[in-house]
């Protein structure tokens, strides 16, 4: 297989930190790209979006919510809990952890714009998102668990090392004590320190 991916994104990380916890790493080829400009990436991914992953069979997935999935099924990892509390619990982890890295992607190129482009109004509602997204983990955090056992802890771990990456002094630890303390233990899992963020 081959995932096209972004060292910056979230949300490829999220895909390769799935694959190593599934221990998936060898049998996946790690193509790097610039989403914004790379041809071969939008005539795989209409969206020109990473992570895309390529199958073995030549079919193409991408989003990440999709893509892990889609790994899990394939080493029957069971980083997806059968129906019932403990799946919708991890799933609504990780729609809140995506919607906090979304959040945060558009925060940071808002921030990266010259202030005649900015919208004070668009820069503030992502910003509340990213803060009432953190204060439902940290409310969640004792049920989150030591490990990254789901999909919603991995989700979880990778939204906090993107705002650690991405404004590493604005101190998302300040009043979630829980939560700080949980990613300090998983953020030295091999797989986290394995797909670090780093520049291009």
């Amino acid at each position: 297989m081959k995932l096209y991916y972004a060292p910056t994104s979230p949300f490829a990380r999220k895909v390769r930190v799935t694959a190593h916890e599934l221990q998936l790493g060898d049998r996946i080829d790690l193509v790097l790209v610039n989403p914004w400009s790379d041809a071969a990436l939008r005539s795989l991914n209409p969206l020109a979006k990473v992570p895309t992953l390529v199958r073995d069979d030549g079919q193409v997935l991408f989003e990440s919510a999709l893509v892990c999935e889609y790994l899990d099924h394939l080493a029957a990892g069971g980083l997806y809990p059968a129906a019932g509390d403990a799946r919708w619990s991890a799933l609504l982890r990780q729609g809140i952890a995506d919607g906090i890295n979304a959040a945060a992607g558009r925060l940071f190129a808002d921030e990266h714009r010259p202030s005649s482009e900015r919208s004070s109004s668009v820069m503030r509602r992502q910003a509340d998102a990213i803060e009432a997204g953190l204060d439902r983990l940290e409310r969640d955090a004792g049920a989150l668990s030591i490990g990254l056992a789901d999909i919603g802890a991995i989700s979880a771990a990778c939204a906090l090392g993107y705002l650690d990456f991405r404004w590493p002094g604005r101190g998302w630890r300040d009043g979630r004590r829980g939560l700080a303390r949980w990613f300090d233990v998983v953020g030295q899992r091999p797989s986290m320190i394995a797909t670090q963020h780093r520049l291009p």
